[in-house]
């Protein structure tokens, strides 16, 4: 059996963490509004959607799940803060999780936030070696 195989993919992505601030709590609580959102400004980014859940808490808050081909974006809210959480991790290159930070950002209307972001895995250079 031979030792070495062609990889399908790379293992390398951009996970990007990113807390909001000032949003409409009404927003916020909108699991449908929220759910189009994530997945609409995700496309814009590049990533392909395969699926969106959502989960609306008594008596606030939503949390929205997207699994991505290239890997998932989540959304936690606290409408009683006017805030929320999010996560989006992408493999490879063709999706940008920064512009779909960007892109969610705006279309919640805030320009308060703070995003960090962490390469993850192995560069394309460094594979097989």
């Amino acid at each position: 059996m031979p030792s070495e195989f062609t990889p399908v993919g790379v293992f390398s992505g951009k996970h990007v963490l990113a807390e909001f601030d000032g949003i409409k709590p009404e927003l916020l609580d909108d699991s449908e509004f929220l759910r189009r959102t994530l997945a609409d400004t995700l496309t814009e980014a590049g990533a392909t959607v395969c699926e969106v859940i959502a989960h609306q808490f008594e008596p606030q808050g939503v949390t929205v799940l997207a699994m991505l081909a290239e890997s998932h974006a989540s959304m936690h809210t606290y409408p009683e803060f006017g805030s929320v959480f999010v996560d989006v991790f992408t493999c490879g290159e063709r999706a940008d999780p920064q512009q779909a930070v960007r892109l969610l950002a705006n279309a919640l209307g805030t320009d308060s936030m703070a995003v960090s972001t962490i390469q993850r895995g192995r560069q394309p250079a460094t594979v097989g070696k």
